[in-house]
């Protein structure tokens, strides 16, 4: 069982980051960015940051803009959570969505195939 004040941190951290990327980040790279998830270690030490694009293409350039910028956002994290040690950021792309797609996709062809079959 997750811990409840980790479950806390993992929404807060999206919030604020969410935030951050759309009020306080300049660079045209990290544009459409959307956070879907935070995932942080039982001892804060590292945060997972997953995210989605809205451009597959430049998944790459974004997580590389987002990578040259994660000490900036963990500073203004550290200024607007109260924590004692704010984690290291870790940007991961989540790939999550798109799977989901392919699942619905195959679950329609399988149904057109059964319906062809009748």
């Amino acid at each position: 069982m997750m811990n409840i004040k980790i479950e806390r941190l993992n929404h807060l951290f999206m919030e604020e980051i969410s935030r951050i990327l759309m009020t306080e980040i300049k660079d045209e790279d990290i544009k459409f960015v959307t956070v879907t998830g935070v995932d942080i270690t039982n001892d804060l030490s590292f945060a997972k940051v997953y995210i989605t694009v809205l451009d597959p293409e430049k998944k790459e350039s974004t997580l590389t803009a987002l990578k040259g910028a994660s000490h900036f956002i963990r500073g203004k994290l550290s200024e607007r959570i109260d924590i004692r040690h704010t984690p290291e950021l870790k940007f991961l792309y989540d790939d999550s969505i798109a799977y989901g797609e392919r699942i619905e996709e195959i679950i329609g062809k399988m149904n057109e195939n059964q319906n062809d079959d009748e």
